[in-house]
């Protein structure tokens, strides 16, 4: 006996409904960051949404290939892709500034930093919900 799937659980539906996911991980890593004043969490919670972070930009970069993506959920691993490389350039920016620590146990995030990707995380939920309620709204395919 097969199971057969509902029409919309789709690949492009699963990776947009996992994007959003991912975004509100990186709201409360962030959130976490906050209330530490910088210092990493030694939390399970953070370090699994660490890694999910890390993770998604891979996720992301096989699924704008592997996945048959309508034209305005491209904008979603794309987006993720530039959030990643540009986060790397940027907080590897700051921390120069301020002097890279010898361990992790001594570094402390740029409250820069937590901003910029508090507020990509916000616009990415938003963007995850526009590409999964465009089906339903009256714009142009």
């Amino acid at each position: 006996m097969q199971i057969s799937n509902p029409d919309w659980l789709t690949p492009q539906f699963v990776y947009i409904t996992l994007s959003a996911v991912v975004a509100v991980l990186i709201w409360i890593e962030c959130s976490m960051l906050k209330r530490s004043d910088g210092k990493l969490p030694k939390s399970a919670l953070f370090k699994f949404s660490s890694f999910a972070d890390t993770a998604w930009f891979f996720v992301s970069t096989i699924a704008l290939y592997a996945i048959d993506l309508a034209p305005l959920a491209v904008a979603v691993p794309a987006a993720y892709g530039i959030y990643t490389v540009f986060g790397w350039i940027y907080g590897t920016r700051l921390l120069k500034r301020k002097g890279i620590p010898d361990s992790p146990a001594d570094l402390v995030v740029p409250v820069k930093y937590i901003a910029y990707s508090q507020s990509f995380a916000l616009i990415f939920f938003a963007l995850c919900l526009l590409v999964l309620a465009s089906p339903w709204l009256p714009i142009a395919s």
